[in-house]
């Protein structure tokens, strides 16, 4: 695939679903999400994306397409944003379930965040995950941050391969949902 044929725009509230099954891929654990949104977890990642003022809202997401296709998406925010957007995500949360999460912050001030990635399955190879974090880093830059970061699990090591190879540094070992994690930062 030529990488000129890669489209990266905006999400819409639209694109709701494709976000959620984003966010699913890319936490890669269904326990995890049942435990932290319930049984129907997809609908209320959806409910989530199709939300202003969520983690995951379609505000906060880019979509890539080849062919008018729809074959990824990347959530990212301003660290500084996570609490109120936390809450508005588990406000959504709440009314689909009694459960009331309870996590540590992944990030913080001082950068903007990479909180969810994923390329679809058949898309995986051709640099579309590449063109994602290069458009979410030119946001970052628009909106005035100077660092991008993200966390990795540390089973995954094609990932955090991917993110060494654009730039990205480890700063410091964390715990995460259960997992042991690398937060990894780039300078923008």
């Amino acid at each position: 695939m030529k990488e000129k044929s890669i489209l990266i725009r905006p999400a819409t509230k639209n694109d709701a679903i494709i976000i959620a099954q984003v966010v699913v891929m890319a936490i890669g654990d269904d326990e995890i999400l049942k435990n932290y949104c319930g049984e129907d977890y997809l609908e209320v990642l959806e409910q989530i994306a199709s939300s202003e003022k969520t983690q995951y809202s379609f505000q906060n997401s880019l979509i890539a397409e080849v062919d008018d296709e729809i074959v990824g998406a990347i959530v990212g925010y301003a660290g500084a944003r996570l609490l109120e957007l936390r809450s508005g995500t588990f406000d959504v949360i709440k009314s689909y379930t009694s459960i009331i999460p309870n996590m540590e912050p992944e990030t913080s001030e001082g950068e903007f965040y990479l909180d969810s990635i994923a390329v679809f399955r058949e898309f995986r190879g051709c640099g579309i995950g590449r063109n994602l974090i290069f458009a979410l880093c030119k946001k970052a830059l628009a909106e005035g941050h100077e660092k991008l970061g993200l966390l990795v699990d540390f089973d995954n090591p094609a990932a955090e391969n991917l993110y060494t190879s654009i730039g990205f540094v480890r700063k410091n070992q964390t715990n995460f949902l259960g997992h042991k994690m690398w937060h990894m930062q780039k300078k923008l």
